[in-house]
């Protein structure tokens, strides 16, 4: 499915495939080699007993050196699960009045290309696992590692108040490790992966946070427990959108000072490129499609619903909506009788409903 691509990018870019497959048919796949694989069972808040994860270890698509990773570590399987939750509630929540709403309706075809599309697939997995694995350990689903370890924090004290920091060092490190991370080969299309594939990383810990508490007489601050706190997902994925937002296209030069291949963005001279994207920018290769019709990339916009006065005419491509009366009912005219009850009457309110035409 990406045989040019290094292990890294392929892996994410399937994962970014699952963060498009419904919520409760919960799918993960972690190699090109293999069709994804269906994972049956919730998500648990406990890590799982006995030897019950070896079997979830072996219901995902892995290599065998993550195979091996994965049982050594009770709890990963669930938090691979956890992180296709987290991308896939993000990346609809964000793209839900676009006209590419993060549904690729069985068609792979998407990643294949170097889209700005895919490069957000790319940044928001990557980044929902990072989130995860650190939630995973200061949450203590993870057996293999706990709370945040930075030297500069008061971690015993931390342990005493019943506090526990996001370790997102260890969650950085461990997902290279799992990952495979090496360096990028000279292929232009993995070095936009695997950029993306970073600022997806990078994202979530500039969300990384010092939270301190006071602990004392009267409120007084005698005592300051400080740990290390992740801010929520949904920040990490309104900071990646705005990176689509503003992606930059890119191409390939060669450095002329060390004769390696670096990316570059669009030329601001006629005769020389221009400065190279900067680690935090999303970057892309090829223009994306209008996605208003259905293609091999996206099912089109015909029936979305939309907003009259803010998004039906540039989701509707100019075709057009149509208007239709939905009626629903509420409670209403609600009064407190004695003692701590709550009487309402049902009111039926007429509302229109706005949808896109087809032609």
């Amino acid at each position: 499915m990406c045989p040019r691509l290094p292990r890294t990018a392929c892996v994410l870019r399937l994962i970014a495939l699952c963060i498009l497959l419904s919520q409760t048919s919960a799918y993960f796949g972690l190699t090109g080699r293999e069709p994804l694989v269906f994972l049956p069972a919730p998500l648990s808040n406990e890590p799982p007993s006995g030897k019950a994860h070896l079997k979830q270890c072996e219901q995902l698509t892995l290599t065998r050196r993550q195979k091996r990773l994965c049982r050594r570590e009770p709890g990963l399987a669930e938090t691979l699960r956890e992180s296709v939750r987290l991308s896939l509630l993000e990346c609809r929540y964000q793209f839900r009045n676009e006209r590419w709403n993060c549904s690729l309706d069985g068609r792979g075809s998407l990643l294949k290309r170097g889209f700005k599309e895919t490069a957000f697939l790319l940044a928001v997995s990557s980044a929902a696992l990072t989130h995860a694995l650190a939630k995973a350990c200061s949450s203590g689903r993870m057996e293999r590692c706990t709370c945040d370890d930075s030297p500069d924090l008061q971690h015993r004290e931390a342990w005493q108040w019943g506090i526990c920091g996001d370790n997102l060092k260890y969650s950085t490190k461990f997902l290279k490790n799992f990952l495979g991370q090496k360096r990028v080969s000279k292929d232009l299309r993995a070095q936009i992966d695997l950029h993306n594939i970073n600022v997806g990383v990078r994202a979530v810990k500039s969300g990384l946070k010092t939270t301190c508490k006071c602990h004392g007489v009267s409120g007084s601050c005698a005592v300051r427990t400080c740990w290390k706190q992740l801010s929520p997902f949904h920040d990490t994925g309104r900071l990646l959108k705005f990176r689509y937002d503003s992606a930059v296209r890119v191409l390939s030069v060669t450095n002329a000072a060390t004769g390696e291949a670096e990316l570059a963005g669009p030329r601001r001279h006629s005769n020389g490129h221009g400065h190279s994207p900067r680690p935090t920018d999303l970057v892309y290769l090829e223009d994306s499609p209008s996605f208003c019709r259905p293609s091999r990339y996206s099912p089109g916009t015909a029936g979305r619903p939309c907003a009259k006065d803010t998004s039906c005419h540039s989701l509707c491509c100019g075709r057009g909506y149509n208007t239709a009366l939905r009626h629903t009912t509420l409670s209403c005219h609600c009064q407190v009788r004695w003692c701590c009850h709550v009487e309402c009457q049902t009111c039926l309110r007429e509302e229109e409903v706005y949808t896109c035409k087809k032609h």
